[in-house]
């Protein structure tokens, strides 16, 4: 695993986002193409986990811009300081992580195609291994502060993030 781990992270650096980005986006277009019935409960559930994606999405923009230190004239992306507050405080990777894979989950339940299905399932599992590679680079950026951040934070589980957060707010 640890081998694996670092054969990951030695990738080109936007290698993984060029393999899962077209399979999203081909996802993404067969949703809105391919009208077939499914079970509808399934397609409100994956029409919940988008829009939850959306949120996952853009809410991070908001908060670097305002607490990262972004340089002026900057994209939110160039943070100077470890963001550990607001949807940071529930997981590392809204964006990048959860966001993506809500999205990817819910095209699947939308369409309930096999196609989607083929092109999700890789995409989620590209879109993983870059998150250990974020990690990996996010530890050489901020050292032990974000591998003590690490620690208190999931990845992308923002359930067990939102448990962890009401502890932590309990026990304070």
């Amino acid at each position: 695993m640890k081998r694996f781990r670092e054969f990951i992270c030695n990738l080109h650096p936007y290698l993984l986002c060029c393999i899962s980005g077209p399979l999203t986006v081909a996802q993404i277009i067969l949703a809105f193409v391919i009208r077939r019935p499914g079970n509808e409960a399934l397609q409100w559930i994956g029409w919940i986990l988008w829009w939850t994606s959306a949120v996952f999405g853009w809410l991070p923009i908001f908060t670097l811009r305002q607490k990262g230190g972004v340089p002026k004239g900057k994209s939110f992306v160039h943070t100077t300081t470890l963001v550990e507050t607001g949807i940071y405080a529930i997981v590392r990777h809204p964006q990048m992580g959860t966001a993506w894979l809500l999205m990817c989950v819910g095209l699947m339940l939308i369409t309930q195609h096999w196609v989607s299905i083929a092109l999700g399932v890789p995409a989620m599992v590209v879109v993983y291994l870059d998150l250990l590679k974020a990690d990996q680079r996010e530890v050489e950026k901020f050292g032990d502060a974000y591998q003590r951040y690490i620690e208190r934070v999931p990845r992308v589980n923002f359930v067990t993030g939102i448990i962890r957060l009401i502890a932590r707010r309990a026990a304070a």
